[in-house]
């Protein structure tokens, strides 16, 4: 297969599209958050920017493994997910691009919250739970206290 058509079945998929897409977002909203911590975080520094481009490198290797293999599971997700998504198949790039965004999401949201964005109490009392929850990187209240 040329390269020119992997490049052109990579950017046709909606699901790498939106995994770009986070991506920058969460790496701007990192650099916003460093540029207000005076420190690297783990959405800006070498280990984030080897994570996001393993991510993407990782996406583009299994779309090529999914040309080779032909797996489709999307028997198993219903029909109007499939369409609110735009996806006819779902191959093993789909599912990991899944949960690719899913991780960026989180980083998204925590990333939000330590920026300073206005987010109304009671979102901001909801996502700051799920994310001490779910990351390692939400700080102690009286780290927060100190800024």
């Amino acid at each position: 297969m040329e390269p020119m058509v992997f490049l052109k079945f990579l950017s046709q998929n909606s699901l790498i599209k939106i995994l770009v897409l986070f991506i920058v977002l969460d790496t701007a909203l990192g650099v916003g958050r460093a540029i207000k911590q005076h420190k690297f975080n783990s959405s800006v520094g070498i280990d984030g920017a080897i994570r996001k481009v393993m991510m993407l490198v990782s996406a583009a290797v299994l779309m090529a493994a999914d040309l080779v293999i032909r797996i489709n599971i999307a028997g198993f997700v219903p029909e109007q997910y499939l369409h609110a998504i735009g996806l006819e198949k779902v191959g093993v790039c789909e599912l990991f691009s899944l949960l690719f965004i899913a991780y960026e999401a989180t980083s998204i949201l925590k990333n939000m919250l330590l920026c300073g964005l206005p987010v109304p109490v009671k979102i901001r009392e909801l996502l700051e739970k799920f994310l001490d929850d779910m990351t390692a990187e939400m700080p102690e209240q009286e780290e927060v206290d100190n800024e």
